[in-house]
C-alpha cells in the first residue's frame, strides 16, 4: 500500500514536529507501506528519513516550480524521485499514486493538499481511501469550518475526514481502516 504523507516545510531536525514525522515514517515503513512525500525539507524530510532508516521505500515527488520559488533539492532519504514541471502536477501525483493520505501539521500547502483529496473523495473522483489529519490544529480548523459554514458541509462530506491526536493514533487508524477499502 502506498501512503502519502503531507506536512509543513518549517520543522527542523530536533523540533518536536520533526521528531513526530520521523516516528511516523518509521512506523509506516515498519508495516511495509511505501511512503510518498513532497520530497523536500521539514516534515517531508523527517518522514522520508524515518521510513528510509527503517528500510522502507520512499518516493519523493518534487517539482520545478517549488525549486524556482525556494532553492533546494530533494532530500537525501528518498529512494525514488518523481519530478514534475508544475506544482499542480506534483499535487495530483501525490494524490493519484497512493491509497491513503496522512496530513501532519502544516500551512497553506498542506491545507491545499487536504482539500484536494477531501473534495475528490466527496465527488467520487477518487476511489475511497483514508484521509487522516494529525494533531489538534486540523481538528480546530475543520471544526471552525463546520461551525461557521455547516450548512454547506453535510455529515456525509465530513465523514471523509479522520482526526487523530498523535502519529501513533493515525498509524493505528490506518491499519484498522485500510481493511475497509
Amino acid at each position: 500500500m502506498n501512503v502519502t504523507v503531507f506536512g509543513g516545510a518549517k520543522p527542523m531536525p530536533g523540533d518536536p514536529a520533526y521528531l513526530e514525522a520521523y516516528h511516523l515514517g518509521k512506523l509506516l515503513a515498519g508495516a511495509g507501506y511505501t511512503v510518498l512525500t513532497g520530497g523536500y525539507i521539514g516534515t517531508m524530510e523527517a518522514v522520508s528519513r524515518g521510513a528510509n532508516e527503517a528500510g522502507g521505500y520512499v518516493i519523493g515527488v518534487t517539482c520545478d516550480e517549488i525549486e524556482k520559488w525556494r532553492p533546494g533539492r530533494a532530500n537525501p532519504w528518498i529512494r525514488e524521485e518523481r519530478r514534475f514541471p508544475t506544482l499542480r502536477e506534483r499535487l495530483f501525483a501525490l494524490i493519484d499514486h497512493s491509497e491513503a493520505a496522512i496530513a501532519l501539521p502544516g500551512g497553506a500547502g498542506t491545507l491545499t493538499e487536504i482539500s484536494l483529496v477531501w473534495n475528490q473523495l466527496i465527488i467520487g473522483s477518487l476511489p475511497p481511501r483514508p484521509l487522516i489529519l494529525v494533531g489538534p490544529g486540523w481538528q480546530a480548523v475543520f471544526q471552525a469550518m463546520f461551525d461557521n459554514l455547516g450548512e454547506h458541509i453535510h455529515e456525509p462530506e465530513r465523514s471523509w475526514l479522520i482526526f487523530a491526536d498523535t502519529v501513533e493514533e493515525a498509524f493505528n487508524n490506518l491499519k484498522e481502516i485500510k481493511q475497509l477499502y
